[in-house]
């Protein structure tokens, strides 16, 4: 599920960074877990993840990176993010999956891994912090 980003009035400005690294296992219906990284107001705050998904068989190492948007305070960031078509650009509105969980906070990921285009579970994204 790969949204496109439309343009907005103004750009934003990233609050943050992320990392995910995924594992997936199974044939397309599937399980996965994975860990990342936030980079934060100079710190880094590690998170489970949960919810990417790739269709195919066997396992799958899935790396995600991009920036985090609207996040005022750590506590805004745990949450199930869902994909969506939000009125605004990221990135230079550059494409790439945009996320956003009942807290406001967007997340923007461009896969990493060659070949590998990003979906999501039922549920989205979960991110629990560590």
């Amino acid at each position: 599920m790969l949204v496109a980003v439309q343009a907005g009035a103004e750009d934003k400005i990233p609050s943050g960074t992320i990392h995910i690294d995924e594992k997936e296992v199974g044939f397309i219906v599937s399980g996965s877990f994975g860990k990342g990284t936030l980079k934060f107001k100079g710190s880094d705050f590690d998170f489970k993840v949960s919810g990417i998904k790739v269709g195919g068989v066997g396992v799958a190492k899935i790396s995600a990176a991009g920036e985090v948007y609207d996040l005022y305070d750590l506590s805004q960031f745990p949450g199930t993010y869902v994909a969506g078509e939000y009125g605004i650009t990221l990135g230079g509105g550059m494409g790439g999956m945009v996320l956003k969980n009942e807290n406001g906070v967007y997340m923007h990921l461009k896969s990493t891994s060659e070949g590998i285009a990003l979906s999501l579970g039922a549920s989205g994204l979960t991110v629990k912090l560590k």
